[in-house]
């Protein structure tokens, strides 16, 4: 299962950093947004897949598993 990697220490001094021109700073949070619909994403559509006895060592019902499953990507 592919797991959302956190944004590094460099990544995070970089957006904090007040010198960063601004077109570079919207780049910075474009990308860390994208990459948390991206995970969303992958994480939803292995969610999706798992079997009745998966979900249930994960402590889900499959009707948790499909409502969460079901929500779009750009939604926490």
């Amino acid at each position: 299962m592919t797991q959302a990697r956190p944004i590094s220490a460099d990544a995070m001094t970089l957006m904090t950093y007040r010198a960063l021109p601004v077109p570079a700073m919207i780049a910075l949070r474009f990308a860390a947004v994208v990459t948390t619909w991206a995970a969303r994403r992958r994480t939803r559509l292995v969610l999706a897949a798992l079997e009745p006895w998966e979900l249930d060592d994960a402590g889900l019902t499959p009707e948790q598993a499909s409502a969460e499953a079901s929500r779009v990507f750009w939604q926490a």
